[in-house]
């Protein structure tokens, strides 16, 4: 769940250690501390390189590109299990010359 943040904030050329482990902190306390409810809220400042409160600062995620999201990974899946083809790749054989089939079929043996 972290790999996002964390790739964010290398891109951003900024600790991902230290702004993950804050990131973590504001959320698992927002989890467990019935007064710090509000953290859940926290998110990454990738300008200044700091934690802040993006619902505050506007940043919202709209739930229709989630919904959208997830419709399109239904119709991948849904897609992908009518396929009642089977698709095998077939590598052209190399048979070697001393194999045993080959001396036995030869008279060698």
């Amino acid at each position: 769940m972290l790999v996002i943040p964390k790739t964010l904030v290398v891109n951003a050329a900024k600790d991902s250690t230290e702004l993950v482990a804050k990131l973590r902190a504001f959320h698992n306390a927002s989890q467990t501390i019935e007064a710090k409810r509000a953290f859940k809220w926290i998110g990454l400042d990738l300008e200044n390189g700091k934690c802040r409160d993006n619902k505050e600062a506007g940043v919202l995620e709209p739930a229709m590109s989630k919904i959208k999201s997830l419709k399109f990974a239904t119709e991948a899946a849904i897609t992908i299990l009518r396929i009642d083809d089977m698709i095998k790749i077939y590598q052209p054989s190399k048979e070697d010359p001393n194999s045993y089939a080959n001396a036995v079929r030869e008279g060698r043996l």
